[in-house]
């Protein structure tokens, strides 16, 4: 029953946020309390919420920091030169875009944090995106494979798990993973080139001076709009602006959004400070060197980062107070998604339903099955690491399936090495806090992600899998 339950609980909540029928954070809420009350176990729904928040408090804390630190580092113009660096390499093609949206999340995802990814790649990118018109789903997409492959870093969390829950070495399971998991990321920039050609054969290829002059006629037209409307002439002159305005701002394809998040590129905005430039940029690496090392907790990094940014950025209480308002937004956003995914999880696993699902997902594998257990658990890792958290799926179920697959004389290296296939799909689960960090700074729809990204995660996931079992590593 708690099986059948589980699986409903999962299936219910993505169909109402692919349909748009319930905001993210209600759904992860409003529905795991229906079913806690379904099984029986309205009374402790309590404790497993607050068990849920106080497993994902660090990670909502980090969140909350992080985001203010690269917002301040927004602010004050550290990523200009990337930005600007990026656009004039991919000459406002947008197949140059969409590959270089893969490329810049891979080498950011070296640091081993998603959220850390997300919030660099969409601050360099979200602007040409929103410039040219492109799809955000195809930037949110594409960043969300990239790092999903590169999560497997030994150092991003699944591969110590699976070290740790099968008391393995972390280098023997990953460098042998490496040639499957080149051919994956291969795959995801191979995948971006072909998205990219669809967008440049949807938008067009203008050049860079093309993009500018078109943003320079925008602002014209609007300042003429402003001052004809404003100025409170004859009933001709008001008649006749809003029409020359509006055909205009037609003719260019504007809309009401046309400029919203280009602010990061404006060379004269007042909270640039490029005599602090390298200041900020020994902070952010430091920072960055901290996480890798593990010098400190990942939260406790981002706080002293993020007071520390704003201190010397910014010495003035009230110029602090600005900053911290101009960014309360994506930090209630977040941090709010995070609680909410804790009353998920917490419910999954309080009531034993994670467990029943995979103990029924092991007994339906066919005895015939037995000696190609790595395989098995490369295919199950797909839908598991995508319902359930990579401490559920490494710690709960693969050593079930590793003691299944030693039965019939699998190692568990190869089960190790199966286990991190679904990587690239698990990054996009709606019970990963940083795929919350992409979509709220990209501006895109949680169900509009869901919809573009599933597809094509699931078959870089499987053109892993089949690397590894072509290479034998799995």
């Amino acid at each position: 029953m708690l099986t059948i339950l589980g699986f409903a609980m999962i299936a219910t909540f993505l169909v109402l946020i692919m349909l748009k029928k319930m905001s993210p954070i209600a759904a992860l809420v409003l529905i795991p309390a229906l079913f806690c009350v379904f099984v029986g176990k309205g009374a402790k729904l309590g404790d497993y919420v607050i068990d849920g928040v106080s497993s994902l408090a660090p990670t909502a804390a980090m969140l909350m920091f992080a985001i203010v630190y690269f917002g301040v580092m927004i602010d004050v113009g550290l990523f200009d030169p990337i930005v600007r660096g990026i656009l004039k390499f991919c000459k406002a093609d947008p197949l140059r875009i969409v590959v270089g949206t893969a490329l810049l999340a891979a080498i950011v995802s070296l640091d081993g944090d998603g959220s850390t990814t997300f919030m660099i790649t969409v601050s360099a990118m979200y602007p040409l995106y929103k410039r040219l018109k492109m799809s955000l789903v195809v930037m949110t997409g594409v960043a969300a494979m990239a790092n999903g492959v590169m999560n497997t870093l030994p150092w991003g969390g699944p591969t110590a798990r699976a070290a740790t829950a099968l008391k393995l070495d972390a280098s023997e399971i990953f460098v042998p993973m490496i040639p499957a998991l080149a051919v994956g990321l291969l795959f995801v920039f191979v995948l971006s080139y072909v998205l990219g050609r669809r967008e440049r054969t949807r938008l067009g290829v203008l050049t860079l001076d093309e993009v500018l002059v078109e943003e320079n006629v925008r602002e014209k037209v609007a300042q003429t709009e402003t001052v004809l409307v404003g100025a409170g002439g004859s009933g001709t002159d008001k008649g006749a602006a809003p029409a020359a305005g509006s055909g205009a701002a037609a003719a260019l394809g504007d809309d009401d959004e046309s400029d919203d998040g280009f602010q990061g590129l404006d060379p004269n905005r007042a909270t640039l400070r490029p005599k602090l430039y390298w200041f900020n940029a020994l902070l952010t690496v430091t920072l960055l060197t901290a996480m890798i090392m593990e010098w400190l907790p990942i939260p406790v990094l981002f706080l002293l980062g993020a007071a520390l940014a704003l201190t010397v950025n910014f010495p003035h209480i009230p110029d602090q107070r600005a900053r911290l308002a101009a960014h309360a937004d994506n930090v209630l956003n977040v941090s709010g998604m995070v609680f909410a995914a804790a009353v998920f999880t917490g419910v999954l696993q309080g009531t034993g339903m994670v467990e029943h699902m995979a103990k029924w997902m092991v007994g339906v594998i066919p005895e015939g099955m037995g000696p190609h257990m790595a395989l098995v658990t490369g295919v199950l890792s797909l839908p598991l690491t995508y319902f359930m958290s990579n401490d559920g799926f490494y710690f709960g179920v693969l050593p079930v399936l590793a003691e299944a697959g030693a039965a019939h004389g699998v190692t568990p290296l190869e089960m190790a090495r199966a286990s991190l296939v679904g990587q690239p799909l698990h990054m996009s689960s709606p019970l990963v806090p940083a795929v919350y960090v992409l979509v709220g700074m990209a501006k895109v729809e949680f169900g509009d992600h869901t919809r573009f990204v599933v597809k094509w995660a699931a078959l870089t996931c499987l053109v892993i899998l089949g690397a590894g079992l072509l290479f034998g590593i799995i």
